[in-house]
């Protein structure tokens, strides 16, 4: 399989360098590309696959045009990308309350109450550890005994993972990427999963089924086009818990949620990443 790497080297700017990456894997990601890794010097590697590339698509970067910040970037032709290798030089486990933990194989670490083992196939980027931590304090919080749970962009299969965790009764797990549904499957099987059912697809194969907590934790563009299909969905007073997105997004977000009948419970933010609970009681 080949693939395309675009090399951003930070020249200048006002904006935390940190912030500026989260900010361009976001939007690289919105666009197509699949893989991201940090580089040594504080810069940012992100691929996509050769025949998915198109001339112009960084003009739909918004950050490559801010002021507050400037990127050199260079672009090289690869043969072959071993993403298990690139992961292990750049993933870093996360910890979350000191009750859950989010390792590789190869991360040595120690036990706690929840401890979750993936060997993914494509980079979370630093965004994803973010978000996943912010749903992970929601799970937290929220009574999965005996519920039947939806994780919408599964990715690595994390979440549905730990809902079972939790004592979730069903768990279904739906991402469009062939590459994040086998690496859900595998994940599963990884941690013992037995409730987990995972699905190639996006919000067209929800049909009649009905959950008690939706889990979505995608870009912003694809909340608000598909919101209306994980409402309906949602079982009398059920939840529905969104990332991935910023906090600059939440006036979007919350206008689109209180159309469709929703109430926020609870919201949380994390170097500027956002988690929102909202409860639906059109149903209720």
């Amino acid at each position: 399989m080949h693939y395309i790497a675009l090399h951003f080297k930070r020249t200048g700017g006002t904006l935390d360098g940190q912030i500026a990456r989260e900010i361009l894997v976001a939007e690289l990601g919105a666009v197509g590309f699949e893989s991201f890794t940090e580089t040594e010097d504080g810069g940012l590697s992100a691929y996509i696959q050769s025949d998915e590339w198109i001339e112009g698509m960084l003009e739909q970067v918004q950050i490559l045009s801010s002021d507050e910040v400037e990127f050199k970037v260079e672009r090289e032709n690869i043969e072959q990308v071993n993403w298990n290798e690139e992961w292990e030089k750049n993933f870093e486990p996360i910890e979350v309350q000191g009750k859950v933990s989010v390792r590789a194989p190869f991360h040595s670490g120690k036990e706690l109450e929840y401890n979750i083992v993936i060997e993914p196939k494509m980079s979370f980027g630093t965004g994803h550890h973010e978000t996943t931590h912010l749903m992970i304090e929601h799970l937290l919080e929220v009574d999965l005994q005996g519920k039947k749970v939806l994780d919408m962009g599964c990715g690595t299969g994390i979440l549905a993972i730990f809902s079972e965790m939790r004592g979730a009764s069903e768990v279904d797990a739906i991402d469009i990427d062939p590459w994040c549904y086998e690496n859900s499957v595998e994940n599963a099987a990884r941690n013992n999963c037995r409730k987990i059912k995972v699905f190639e697809g996006d919000a067209g194969l929800l049909k009649e089924q009905q959950f008690d907590v939706l889990i979505a934790n995608i870009n912003r563009n694809i909340l608000l086009e598909d919101m209306s299909s994980y409402v309906r969905c949602l079982k009398p007073g059920g939840l529905l818990l969104l990332s991935g997105f910023y906090v600059e997004d939440m006036e979007q977000i919350g206008r689109k949620a209180q159309e469709l009948g929703l109430k926020l419970l609870d919201e949380k933010e994390r170097n500027r990443w956002v988690g929102l609970k909202y409860v639906n009681l059109e149903k209720a």
